[in-house]
């Protein structure tokens, strides 16, 4: 059976996961502008992310390329999560500069805006306080800041549109990213688990390079100093050279970059890094 799998239909959360999906080895050629493309085991669907959240709770479909928040709104905790990296927000509460509120518990009483009704309803409750809650499908700073709601729910980014409308942060309800989340009645899918595997693999390449260098041999050991907790590397013959082997090794990108002096006091030369496009451990 072909596994059905939720993709966001816009946004950078859309572009996240089709690049991530193409170093995946599913081409952007046959996932990019159709709202329907199927590969030999994967038929991906395009939808709007909150759609998504509903679908994947009935099991009708496999997976889904959502955020935490979605996943909040559609009480999917139980379910299976790949954290991405990507799209990376805050879900917040926040109220405007001049109303004298510092919390949640000066909003009891009032008007909350929000794209995520059921979320938002659920923390009210769980701090004890009550309010009404509006649900809306378009922007909500406007609204706040015109007095028509106390306060709003809505996800913060870089936080520049709460301050051109002058609201500020009440609460952080929430740290948000990209995350694939699969139902459990797709377990035991071969399909399932070659999709998951090609997404760790992706995942856990980006953090790191591929190194190639030049070595004398009476050196290799002292690369345990330069990148602790290297494991053994692929050391090579050069040919016609008994003075330098040539040393493969993967690591963080980050360490890389900062012991290059290091390397190059060992007496390494013809230093390459490469990011891969997959690795698994």
């Amino acid at each position: 059976m072909t596994l059905r799998v939720a993709l966001p239909s816009r946004g950078r959360l859309r572009d996240g996961v089709l690049s991530l999906l193409n170093d995946a080895g599913y081409p952007s050629a046959v996932l990019n502008g159709a709202a329907r493309a199927a590969t030999a085991q994967v038929e991906f669907i395009e939808m709007r992310p909150r759609d998504a959240g509903a679908w994947l709770a009935t099991g009708r479909i496999a997976g889904a390329f959502i955020s935490t928040d979605i996943m909040i709104e559609e009480e999917l905790a139980d379910l299976t999560k790949v954290p991405l990296g990507l799209a990376r927000s805050d879900l917040i509460l926040a109220s405007r500069e001049d109303d004298g509120r510092t919390g949640a518990a000066d909003l009891a009483g009032g008007t909350v805006a929000t794209h995520l009704p059921g979320a938002t309803h659920r923390w009210f409750a769980a701090a004890g306080v009550d309010v009404t809650v509006v649900t809306m499908g378009g922007s909500l700073e406007g609204v706040c800041a015109a007095g028509l709601a106390d306060a709003i729910v809505d996800l913060r980014e870089t936080g520049n549109s709460l301050a051109r409308n002058r609201l500020r942060v009440l609460a952080e309800i929430a740290s948000c990213e990209a995350l694939f989340v699969h139902h459990p009645a797709y377990h035991h899918s071969e399909a399932l688990a070659d999709l998951t595997l090609r997404i760790a693999a992706v995942l856990t390449a980006r953090d790191q390079r591929y190194v190639m260098l030049h070595l004398p041999p009476g050196r290799i050991g002292d690369l345990t100093t330069v990148f602790s907790g290297l494991a053994a590397p692929t050391v090579l013959p050069l040919a016609g050279r008994d003075d330098l082997v040539a040393v493969h090794l993967v690591v963080q990108a980050s360490t890389f970059w900062s012991r290059l002096a290091p390397l190059r006091e060992l007496g390494a030369s013809g230093i390459v890094a490469l990011p891969p496009d997959a690795l698994l451990p």
